[in-house]
């Protein structure tokens, strides 16, 4: 049945500033509105790119640390969407340089990009919740980025980074 719809015509004043919910509470709304089986996520790819910005930049960081760039999936089966997002997490080596202090850096590293990038894929997705408890889910085509139109196999081959400037 028809709904009421207002919109804003006057935006005088109004900055675009769009702020990204994290990933928990993504997947908490998902959960929410979908149900647990609703939704699922997956890491297409997950490679570590420390290193690839300071010497070929010509610049030298005050702080080692460790790099990972994540590109993942997100899909809702029941209404055919599915939408990528691509995310790098920073993790810098605190004190001591050893073994477990690269390891425990390389895992907050990891993570913050799964994250991140679970937030990006979340970004391009609508929940259209109605009064009467339905829920719609359509992908926000105004959000498109070019790794949305790639396959599995290219995104893969796509995430051969020379350089990261932040």
């Amino acid at each position: 049945s028809p709904g009421q719809v207002c919109v804003c015509t006057k935006q005088q004043g109004f900055q675009q500033q769009v702020l990204a919910l994290s990933s928990s509470k993504c997947q908490e709304l998902a959960n929410h509105y979908l149900g647990f089986n609703g939704w699922s996520s997956r890491i297409i790819t997950l490679q570590n790119v420390s290193g690839m910005d300071g010497e070929e930049l010509g610049k030298t960081s005050q702080r080692p640390s460790v790099k990972f760039l994540c590109a993942m999936e997100v899909t809702v089966p029941s209404h055919g969407v599915c939408s990528r997002g691509v995310a790098l997490g920073e993790a810098e080596l605190q004190g001591t340089e050893g073994p477990l202090e690269f390891l425990t850096a390389t895992r907050r590293a990891q993570k913050l990009a799964v994250g991140k990038a679970l937030s990006s894929s979340f970004q391009k997705i609508l929940l259209v919740v109605l009064e009467s408890g339905k829920v719609a889910v359509e992908y926000n085509s105004c959000q498109e980025e070019p790794t949305d139109l790639l396959t599995e196999e290219e995104l893969k081959g796509l995430i051969k980074v020379k350089a990261i400037q932040l």
